[in-house]
C-alpha cells in the first residue's frame, strides 16, 4: 500500500470515524477523493454527519479589531501549527487585522492597503511566505458597524487579547440587561449554525442532504413508499440542528435560541463565526 494511499485512508478515518477496511473500500472506490468517499461512506450508512465531515485541516489564526461598538474580525491561514506560533506571523496577522478594521472588512482594499513598511499587504504576504516557506492566505474577512443594531463577539481559545482559533461575532437588534447577545455569540461558537434559519440555509446544502438521507435509506432496506415520509422528518431535524433560531440553548436544553430571544425581546439581525480552516 502507498503512503499516499495510507494517508487517504487515515485521513478519511479521522474525519468519519468508520474503520480502515471500510474507508479504504471507499478511498479505492472513488479513486481518492476525500469527499467523494465521505458521501459515499453515509449513502451505504456507515458514517453519519459530523461537524467534521467535508472539512479538511488547516492552521493560523482568527483577529478581532473593536472600536467604539464597530467590529472587524479575520482569519489569516497557514499550513502548520508552528507558522501559527511564528513571530513574524503573528506581527504580520495584527497588523493586518488593524488594516482590515480600516478598510471595513473588504479584502480586496485589504490586499492593496500600505503596511507601515510602504509596501501593500499583497508584497509584504509574498514576501512572509518566501521567508517562512510556507503557503498563508488572507482567507475571509466580515464587518459590523452600529447603525443598525448592537454587536456583541465572543473568541474561543483566546492565544492573547483578539486572537484565536474561532471568533463569532453576532448582530442583536438592541441592548439588554442580561448579556444576552455575548451568551449568543457563545452558542454560535459551539454549535455552529449554518444559517439564522431555514430560509437562510444554502438550497444546494439542503439537496445534497436529502439525496444522502435518501440513499442512505434505500440502503439500509427501507420499503420505498416509507422513504419520502422518513427522509422527511430526517431532513427536518438536519435543518433544526443548523439553523440558530431552531437550535436548543446551550445553556438551558429546554429552551431553543429563538425561546430565549424572545424573552429578552431582542431579535438577531445578522452573525458569522470564523474558525481557523473550517471549510478549507
Amino acid at each position: 500500500m502507498s503512503k499516499d494511499l495510507i494517508e487517504s485512508v487515515k485521513k478519511l478515518r479521522e474525519i468519519t470515524g468508520v474503520g480502515f477496511k471500510d474507508c479504504k473500500a471507499a478511498i479505492d472506490e472513488t479513486g481518492g477523493d476525500i469527499e467523494k468517499s465521505i458521501e459515499l461512506l453515509r449513502k451505504k450508512g456507515i458514517a453519519k454527519a459530523s461537524n467534521k465531515m467535508s472539512r479538511t485541516a488547516a492552521e493560523g489564526l482568527c483577529l478581532l479589531k473593536e472600536i467604539n461598538g464597530e467590529v472587524a474580525v479575520i482569519e489569516i491561514n497557514s499550513e502548520t501549527d508552528f507558522v501559527a506560533k511564528n513571530k513574524d506571523f503573528i506581527l504580520f496577522c495584527k497588523e493586518v487585522s488593524e488594516i482590515n478594521f480600516d478598510n471595513k472588512g473588504d479584502l480586496a482594499k485589504v490586499n492593496q492597503a500600505k503596511m507601515k513598511n510602504n509596501l501593500t499587504v499583497e508584497t509584504n504576504l509574498t514576501d512572509l511566505i518566501a521567508k517562512i516557506g510556507e503557503k498563508i492566505t488572507i482567507r475571509r474577512a466580515a464587518f459590523f458597524d452600529k447603525s443598525s443594531g448592537v454587536n456583541s463577539y465572543y473568541i474561543h481559545g483566546a492565544l492573547e487579547d483578539n486572537i484565536g482559533k474561532i471568533i463569532s461575532l453576532v448582530k442583536i437588534s438592541s441592548n439588554d440587561e442580561n448579556n444576552t447577545g455575548k451568551k449568543v455569540a457563545m452558542h454560535i461558537s459551539a454549535m455552529s449554525p449554518l444559517a439564522l434559519n431555514d430560509k437562510g440555509l444554502d438550497k444546494a446544502i439542503v439537496e445534497k442532504e436529502m439525496e444522502i438521507i435518501k440513499a442512505e435509506l434505500a440502503n439500509s432496506g427501507k420499503p420505498a413508499d416509507m422513504i419520502d415520509k422518513i427522509a422527511k422528518g430526517k431532513l427536518n431535524k438536519f435543518v433544526s440542528d443548523n439553523t440558530l433560531l431552531n437550535q436548543i440553548w446551550i445553556m438551558d436544553p429546554k429552551k431553543k435560541v429563538s425561546d430565549i430571544l424572545k424573552e429578552n425581546k431582542i431579535e438577531v439581525l445578522d452573525f458569522v463565526r470564523f474558525k481557523v480552516g473550517e471549510g478549507v
